[in-house]
């Protein structure tokens, strides 16, 4: 069922890959995620968080390099890194994308899907769906500018009057980008309501390149259902990973074998806690580690007895130790 995808030089051994998610998917969680399942049953590919393209061209004319570096840096081992950037002026899109491939970027994944308020206002994200004039000449721009892959992410439409996703789709085919991936809502939904697949099987029968599903993938089924459904060439995991950075694995694991792996023990999931931890402080520093954290053990914690006592605790304290601590006393 699941099946490698060849774009352009590379492979895409595993094609259900983790979703770019700002706040979320730092090189800490990258690395962590990618190492679950082996050389078999591992993620293929993880996406960044969104890069701004004017910032990040901006950082480079003032010779910020070390900053631009230490914002988007690539994770260094097998997994194939996809830089997502955003913005909507072509020339900046087309810079930021280049300053990434120079960087170590597999692939470069245009944001034309980011429903947040301040990311559309400016005309970014799921804006560029009412504005597919200058969406093409962004991915013109870009795919003009690399010699690797460009995949564009975008929604089904602005609203449910507007689901332009497989014609925008196909605008996106003739630009020159290399593979699609479509979440299953509209703007207007954020992340309400259910996924749509009939919308992504209708993209994935407009268009000759790949197509990625992404939206309400919460269980390995929902994975073998996304597949089945919609005919789709790889799926994309967002959500469903929060406490969960073995998520991947076990999807890829199913897909491949048609059995489920059970659920990691309280004890398992306590070290692979404070591995993240150990990763995260190494990463960011201690002040800002523990700060960055705090969302990750929330989600780690969900269902525990005191778990809500515990976050209280974590969102509150200062002291790194303590933490550690309560981890080891509420794991149990």
């Amino acid at each position: 069922m699941l099946k490698s995808l060849k774009i352009k030089n590379i492979e895409i051994k595993n094609p259900v890959i983790l979703a770019p998610q700002a706040g979320i998917t730092d090189v800490p969680f990258r690395n962590l995620v990618a190492e679950f399942g082996g050389n078999e049953y591992s993620t293929s590919l993880t996406v960044s968080e969104m890069v701004p393209s004017a910032s990040q061209v901006y950082l480079l004319n003032k010779k910020k390099t070390d900053k631009v570096k230490r914002l988007y840096e690539k994770y260094n081992s097998n997994t194939l890194t996809s830089v997502q950037i955003f913005g909507n002026d072509p020339d900046l899109m087309g810079e930021s994308a280049k300053i990434n491939e120079e960087l170590g970027a597999d692939i470069i994944d245009i944001n034309m899907g980011c429903p947040v308020n301040k990311i559309v206002r400016n005309g970014c994200g799921s804006d560029l769906m009412r504005n597919p004039e200058l969406a093409e000449k962004i991915i013109k721009k870009v795919v003009s500018s690399v010699s690797i892959p460009v995949s564009v992410k975008i929604r089904t439409g602005w609203d449910c009057e507007h689901k332009v996703a497989p014609s925008f789709a196909k605008m996106i085919e003739n630009a020159g980008a290399s593979f699609i991936t479509v979440h299953g809502r509209t703007r207007s939904q954020l992340y309400s309501g259910t996924v749509d697949l009939d919308t992504i099987k209708k993209v994935k029968e407009a268009v000759s390149i790949p197509v990625i599903g992404n939206g309400d993938i919460f269980t390995p089924l929902d994975a073998k259902k996304m597949l089945e459904y919609t005919g789709v060439d790889g799926i994309m995991v967002g959500r469903g990973i929060y406490g969960a950075p073995w998520f991947l694995y076990h999807i890829i694991y199913f897909l491949k074998t048609g059995n489920l792996l059970l659920e990691p023990s309280i004890a398992e999931k306590k070290e692979i806690l404070l591995k993240h931890l150990h990763m995260m402080i190494e990463y960011y520093g201690e002040k800002t580690g523990m700060f960055n954290a705090r969302k990750h053990i929330a989600w780690y914690s969900k269902g525990l007895r005191n778990s809500a006592e515990f976050r209280n605790f974590v969102n509150n304290s200062q002291s790194m130790a303590e933490v550690y601590d309560y981890i080891e006393k509420l794991f149990k």
